[in-house]
């Protein structure tokens, strides 16, 4: 399967969507609830303040941006183990099922109480990122599945720089829901009206918004039923050569059944899988892939870091340096207007690129190279941030006073 030629091109890209579509959905959903936190927190927790709007407190804060992030590490666990017994197909679309009622069940939490509010927020959050959990490394696993040795570092970075569609996505969105409130529903900004800068429709916009997500996840459910199993599934797990042949039939539109004995080929996946079959944590596993399991999570979990934060946060940092003007200038939802423009315009113009960049690279560099310029970049864009932020609020600080 390593050697297959990759003659059915239309195929294999259908197959770096649909599989992207998982990260483009699960990207949404993450990231989309950074842009509707601020509004949140107008319309929750006013506070009367003529100089700040209402805010999230900084645990119901936490709570709401990170609870998605604690599901997905269960979620990973959990339908990770559940793939190996029960295959990549039906866990695929039981996750996607999972974020579909939870995507819409986020933006029905209709009651006054903000605690009451949060806590149902959370909850399904929590479950939404469960069913995230699933599909991460399942999109990635599919289309590793599917790709031969020398396309698998373009087809799986493909698959991966879908979710810089999904962030792009969530800001479109964002923006689009907003301008069309901020028409029908004009409000004064709050420094001049405080209560009536939140209008009573802006309760709408960021269930709108977060319940949007479920649009993705029906699409990809759909496309990823169409889809066999993996032939490696097939055979090194079900240990089914008909079913195995049948579908690398689809792959490489080959016919097998002429060529092979089945019965055979049984005998021989059996004897393969016997020998070469051993546990995650036994020594053997260690002794073949410890190092790089080892190596790969750690640098993956260094990069979370970064980005996850990043991502979550950068709203804060849009308005501390002055990106976008003081709250007290503007209304509710054009605040989530201008946060999401802010959002849209990163991912449009890094983001994205960035993805790209290492889709064309990666089989011509290689994975280490093109993994240190990266954190190389990442690492410098860091600083570049973090040693002027001081400079940068104070001054935004004299000038507002």
């Amino acid at each position: 399967m390593d050697q297959v030629p990759y003659t059915n091109k239309w195929y294999h890209f259908t197959a770096i969507v649909i599989a992207g579509m998982g990260f483009f959905t699960d990207a949404y959903d993450l990231f989309c609830i950074l842009l509707v936190t601020k509004l949140l927190g107008r319309i929750y927790y006013f506070e009367g303040n003529p100089n700040r709007p209402g805010s999230l407190p900084p645990n119901v804060s936490s709570a709401v941006n990170g609870v998605a992030l604690c599901g997905t590490l269960a979620g990973q666990l959990f339908f990770g183990w559940l793939g190996d017994k029960l295959g990549r197909k039906k866990v695929y679309g039981l996750t996607l099922v999972l974020m579909f009622i939870c995507s819409i069940a986020s933006g029905l939490s209709f009651t006054t109480n903000p605690k009451a509010v949060m806590t149902t927020l959370c909850f399904f959050r929590f479950w939404l990122g469960f069913g995230i959990g699933g599909d991460y490394p399942l999109s990635a696993t599919i289309m590793s599945e599917y790709a031969n040795k020398r396309t698998r570092g373009a087809f799986i970075g493909a698959v991966f720089a879908m979710q810089g569609f999904g962030i792009l996505f969530a800001g479109i969105i964002s923006i689009v829901v907003s301008a069309a409130f901020k028409h029908h529903y004009p409000a004064p900004a709050y420094a001049v009206d405080m209560v009536g800068s939140t209008v009573t429709e802006a309760d709408y916009v960021w269930r709108i918004i977060l319940m949007f997500g479920c649009l993705p996840t029906a699409l990809t459910w759909y496309w990823r039923m169409q889809m066999p199993e993996t032939a490696r599934f097939t055979a090194l797990v079900a240990q089914n050569a008909q079913l195995t042949a049948a579908n690398m039939q689809k792959v490489m539109k080959v016919n097998f059944d002429e060529q092979l004995d089945m019965e055979e080929e049984e005998e021989r996946l059996r004897k393969v899988t016997t020998k070469e079959s051993y546990g995650l944590f036994s020594k053997e596993f260690m002794k073949r892939h410890g190092w790089h399991l080892v190596g790969t999570s750690t640098t993956w979990f260094l990069l979370d870091i970064a980005f996850y934060s990043q991502n979550l946060f950068q709203k804060d940092i849009f308005s501390a340096i002055g990106w976008i003007p003081p709250a007290k200038t503007m209304s509710a939802i054009e605040e989530i207007y201008k946060i999401a423009r802010a959002q849209t315009l990163i991912a449009l113009c890094a983001t994205i690129p960035g993805y790209w960049f290492t889709v064309a690279l990666i089989d011509v560099i290689g994975r280490f190279t093109i993994q240190l310029i990266g954190f190389f970049l990442m690492t410098i864009f860091m600083f570049a941030l973090a040693i002027p932020y001081d400079h940068w609020t104070r001054r935004r600080t004299a000038s507002a006073s």
